[in-house]
């Protein structure tokens, strides 16, 4: 594989790159707040993590098994790492949560490799849902909200977003804080919560460097090939509510 390699490339939404032998990379690039498109989804980050896989297999092959994946926001801003999903769109389309969206979060959260989220700017509802579906964190210590709002403009939250809210936040005072409250959590809340494992001071390329040394410190995991499948024990509820295909009849608010 030719690295770095633009999907789609007609139309690029995001980059895949290697930074090293081990470790693998995906920056958002649709626009400065890298919102989640059904193009961006289905086109761009469904076959990234494809291509991702598919190189980490072709390196176990050869005995090699270390590997991680690392996903940013736009590193030529600050201030986004993603504002969400593309509201309007998404809710004018029938099909996009059950054939694109679903799915797409079962595969991220299933992932055979560690991954790591550089959270360097705002995370928003989706956006923060992306990284809660990474296996770790390293967000900028700077101005930073991640939030799910969906409260605040009275529609309710998806099955497997309720799911990997509880999963992924576990304290009921945190959960309820998130999910009924729409509370705009800090960077030192989450770091003091142990949502995110390490705060960085400094731009997205300070966030992202300390992003792919984290990695390095993950990356034999990967070796035992078992990664993925303790995720799925791990994280049942949540792909129960997505393989159910449970709809809500007022979309949220995302």
């Amino acid at each position: 594989m030719s690295y770095p390699l633009p999907l789609p490339q007609s139309h690029p939404l995001l980059t895949v790159s290697k930074p090293n032998e081990t470790i693998w990379q995906i920056e958002l690039h649709n626009g400065d707040d890298s919102r989640l498109t059904r193009q961006l989804l289905e086109e761009a980050f469904l076959p990234a993590l494809d291509v991702v896989e598919k190189d980490w297999r072709k390196a176990l092959k050869s005995g090699r098994g270390d590997a991680a994946l690392v996903i940013v926001g736009n590193t030529k801003q600050d201030k986004f790492f993603s504002n969400g999903l593309d509201y309007e769109n998404a809710i004018k389309d029938p099909t996009f949560r059950k054939e694109v969206f679903n799915p797409w979060i079962k595969r991220l959260l299933t992932f055979p490799i560690p991954t790591i989220c550089a959270i360097n700017g705002h995370a928003f509802a989706a956006g923060f849902l992306l990284s809660l579906c990474c296996d770790y964190r390293v967000m900028t210590s700077g101005r930073a909200w991640c939030c799910f709002n969906e409260v605040h403009f009275g529609a309710p939250l998806p099955p497997p977003f309720a799911q990997i809210i509880k999963v992924k936040l576990v304290d009921p005072r945190l959960v309820r804080k998130c999910a009924l409250e729409g509370h705009r959590f800090v960077p030192r809340e989450l770091e003091a919560a142990g949502v995110v494992d390490r705060l960085v001071d400094g731009k997205s390329s300070d966030v992202l460097a300390a992003a792919v040394e984290f990695a390095k410190s993950r990356e034999a995991l990967a070796k035992g090939q078992v990664w993925g499948k303790i995720k799925e024990e791990l994280y049942r509820e949540v792909i129960v509510a997505i393989d159910e295909g449970r709809n809500v009849e007022r979309p949220a608010k995302l």
